[in-house]
């Protein structure tokens, strides 16, 4: 099923690495800022788009970005929902925004329903 979403997994750490306890602190002041886009779609998948504030870059832990790119790597669920991006369950972190490297674009497929 994950394959099927076309996510260039080398673009993410090899595992998720969890915030500590320090690292998310420095992080609250900005969630009430994350911007959600609304969702849009093709024929094949729903799509929204998540704008940190840009002052939260600057807090997220390096090992989070790629250093060849300039941009956030690609997250795990547990990361982005760590740095505090709220939504439902299917979402996929596929994609930065390079020319606004603080928009991260999801994706999950059409009629997701969460596992039982």
């Amino acid at each position: 099923m994950a394959a099927a979403l076309d996510i260039d997994y080398t673009r993410r750490n090899k595992k998720p690495r969890p915030l500590s306890d320090a690292e998310r602190d420095q992080l609250d002041e900005f969630i009430d800022s994350i911007h959600y886009s609304s969702r849009y779609n093709d024929d094949h998948y729903e799509y929204r788009h998540v704008q940190l504030p840009k002052q939260m870059l600057k807090k997220i832990p390096k090992d989070y970005f790629d250093g060849a790119r300039g941009t956030l790597k690609l997250l795990w669920e547990d990361e982005w929902r760590g740095l505090g991006i709220t939504q439902s369950l299917g979402w996929e972190h596929y994609e930065v925004h390079e020319p606004e490297p603080h928009i991260l674009l999801f994706k999950r497929p059409m009629n997701y329903q969460a596992p039982h």
